[in-house]
């Protein structure tokens, strides 16, 4: 089994909706997005999309997974990160996003609508990014950072410490077709101590 956790979410997970294509190449898994593919509920925009591509597996209590993608996307809603799925209805997605020309660290969070948080990266841009989220309790936390920087606070979010979840990676391209993003890692582990 490699270091990176993908060949082991590849045997255990399951994709929402298969993508175009994808190919583990070493420790690198190579997604391609189909094009007009996003995860977004109804506000402020008025659709829903449900068809984001998200590898996934389930999970028990509490726990933390890292997803890890190189930044070297360029079009208009390019996206990748991490994926928390309870339903069609209640989801996290948290990650890079290419929005008005820049690409912004962010976060989605899904109560029957969605929401959406951002903050320009602009000097991620080529380098190897993880986000992480952890949950605990009634709370996702969830933090993000470039290959040599230590990790900054993206979102603290309500979970319901009820819900049963799957968690993994995803990426979509609601623009376009031709996405295909490198993920070097997906690892699973115990939450974070502390919020702080």
């Amino acid at each position: 089994m490699s270091a990176s956790g993908l060949d082991a979410l590849l045997t255990d997970g399951r994709w929402t909706h298969e993508p175009a294509a994808a190919e583990l190449d070493g420790d690198v898994l190579r997604v391609t997005a189909v094009e007009g593919s996003d995860a977004w509920r109804t506000t402020s925009y008025g659709f829903v999309h449900d068809s984001e591509h998200a590898l996934l597996r389930p999970t028990d209590g509490a726990f933390a997974v890292e997803v890890s993608f190189v930044l070297d996307f360029t079009e208009q809603f390019d996206q990748a990160g991490l994926f928390l799925r309870v339903d069609e209805r209640e989801w996290i997605k948290a990650g890079v996003e290419r929005s008005d020309g820049v690409p912004q660290v962010g976060a989605v969070v899904t109560h029957g609508t969605s929401d959406w948080s951002v903050g320009p990266v602009p000097a991620w841009t080529g380098r190897t990014v993880t986000v992480r989220a952890s949950r605990s309790g009634d709370a996702v936390t969830i933090r993000a950072w470039a290959e040599g920087e230590e990790p900054r606070l993206v979102r603290v979010a309500h979970l319901d410490p009820g819900a049963v979840v799957a968690a993994g990676l995803f990426c979509a391209a609601p623009t376009r077709s031709g996405l295909t993003v490198s993920f070097t890692g997906c690892r699973f582990g115990e939450p974070d101590a502390s919020l702080h």
